[in-house]
């Protein structure tokens, strides 16, 4: 039986529950993130998003392009209780659930009458939350985050199972997963650009110079995805970390200590038989403040040098470092038990 995925994604999430709670930010430019010199946006409204603000900005750049609008921290745990309302909308059209991050999950509903489930989700969560998702339908995960994207925010995209090679064909080659800046500019080097592209191309050239990933690359190009939609959900984490007994603001030293994390964590992974879906780094500074910064991945990993440029990736981007450190952690979350053994490479 071919499988029929949905992929429910959250419009402008933080945002719009702001918008949702105070009347007076309806229509308005709203734009949620920290409050520190290096703080960056987490999630902009779509009014917002007319400026050219987008997520991951820096917050001084945002508050550049557009110095009239409502600026907001992060207000996680109001965030979290409404995605728990979300996620049981879900739960009433299917059991096999995989949460993404907090505003998106896939949901398999396959032998059922997808369309129906995905108009009456939308329903639900207008309905009951006063909010929107957009949705996509697909015969697999990747197809069905793709058709998510195609109409914002609120929109509703089926993408069928004999339409996907054409419509993959026109979109640059980045939009395939697991494809990042680098890879791209691998990519091009070879001459593709599109995904047409890699779907012309030789696939042993592919493997011969990308090894396993250039294999991965040319399956997604024609739309094959054979990974199942992850339930396996463990609540637990896990993690380290490590007070200082003198404050820290050398990067070096910073960086050492995130690599013995990765090494000790990554080991644990293996020893439980877990992979991680998303790394938090904790940071503690000479004031006593704290932050943290999260990365979840598209793939699962274990893999002790993935979670080590991860973790140093947030770091070194995400955090103060002109402030002395008296504290550095990591922690994971969204730990799953694999259907499949192999692991699949990623690209920061």
């Amino acid at each position: 039986m071919d499988r029929a995925i949905i992929h429910i994604d959250m419009d402008a999430f933080y945002a719009s529950i702001e918008q949702r709670d105070n009347p007076c930010f309806k229509n308005k430019p709203v734009i949620i993130g920290g409050r520190s010199k290096r703080a960056v946006v987490c999630t902009a409204s779509y009014e917002a998003r007319k400026y050219g603000i987008h997520s991951a900005m820096p917050m001084a750049k945002a508050k550049r392009l557009c110095p009239k609008g409502i600026y907001l921290p992060v207000n996680m745990d109001k965030y979290k209780r409404e995605s728990r309302k979300i996620m049981n909308i879900l739960g009433r059209y299917s059991k096999i659930i995989e949460p993404l991050s907090i505003d998106e999950a896939f949901i398999d509903v396959t032998g059922k009458d997808a369309l129906s489930i995905a108009k009456q989700i939308k329903k639900d969560i207008k309905n009951e939350l006063q909010l929107t998702a957009s949705i996509g339908i697909s015969a697999n995960k990747f197809m069905a985050k793709l058709a998510s994207d195609v109409e914002k925010p609120d929109g509703l995209t089926i993408i069928k199972k004999e339409d996907i090679i054409n419509f993959l064909k026109p979109l640059p080659v980045s939009k395939l997963w697991g494809v990042g800046p680098r890879m791209e500019r691998e990519l091009n080097k070879l001459g593709i650009y599109i995904v047409e592209d890699v779907q012309k191309y030789n696939l042993d050239i592919l493997i011969k110079k990308f090894g396993k990933k250039g294999k991965e690359i040319y399956n997604f190009s024609f739309g094959i995805d054979n990974r199942p939609v992850e339930t396996h959900l463990v609540s637990q984490s896990i993690g380290e970390e490590e007070t200082f007994l003198k404050d820290i603001n050398d990067i070096g030293i910073l960086c050492k200590k995130l690599r013995i994390f990765s090494i000790n964590l990554s080991n644990k992974l293996v020893k439980k038989g877990f992979l991680v879906k998303t790394i938090t780094v904790k940071v503690k500074y000479s004031d006593f403040t704290v932050e943290t910064r999260s990365f979840t991945f598209s793939i699962p990993t274990y893999d002790s040098n993935i979670i080590y440029e991860t973790s140093k990736h947030l770091l070194i981007s995400k955090f103060n470092l002109t402030k002395n450190i008296r504290l550095l952690g990591i922690s994971f979350s969204n730990l799953i038990y694999p259907h499949d053994p192999i692991q699949l490479s990623f690209e920061i």
